[in-house]
């Protein structure tokens, strides 16, 4: 047991698993104390770009009240074909760039390796062997 206490990596185990378990009571009482979205206060948005003190008053029936539309959007989520089908275009061509450098490197890779065993391994091996 005197020898188990004096080596480090025994130290070191024990110091692991106090971070760990620290870090586990804190992420417990973090999520014990987080509240649902739904008790948060709601955060209002500017209706304008203007400050609200220079902003004339406008009376209320000059105001256009907004067609409901028959399907509601959902806030921040943009639901245009054309928006979506450019953002695809451009993750597509990002993608098939990326592959194209992946094969380049895996291809030079690969013709450095023949290399290095034609110019150094066989010869090397080919002096080693007897000859008869």
């Amino acid at each position: 047991m005197r020898h188990l206490l004096r080596k480090p990596i025994t130290w070191m185990v024990a110091a692991e698993v106090v971070v760990v378990a620290a870090l586990v009571v804190a992420s417990w009482y973090l999520l014990a104390g987080a509240r649902p979205a739904s008790d948060l206060p709601a955060l209002p948005l500017p209706s304008s770009s203007e400050p609200a003190d220079t902003a004339a008053p406008v009376p209320p029936d000059a105001v256009a009240r907004p067609r409901p539309s028959a399907v509601p959007l959902l806030p921040g989520l943009n639901v245009d074909p054309t928006f979506w089908r450019a953002r695809l275009g451009a993750l597509n061509s990002a993608e098939a760039q990326f592959e194209a450098l992946e094969w380049r490197i895996v291809h030079s890779a690969m013709d450095a390796m023949r290399r290095y065993i034609e110019t150094v391994v066989l010869p090397s091996i080919e002096r080693s062997l007897p000859t008869a």
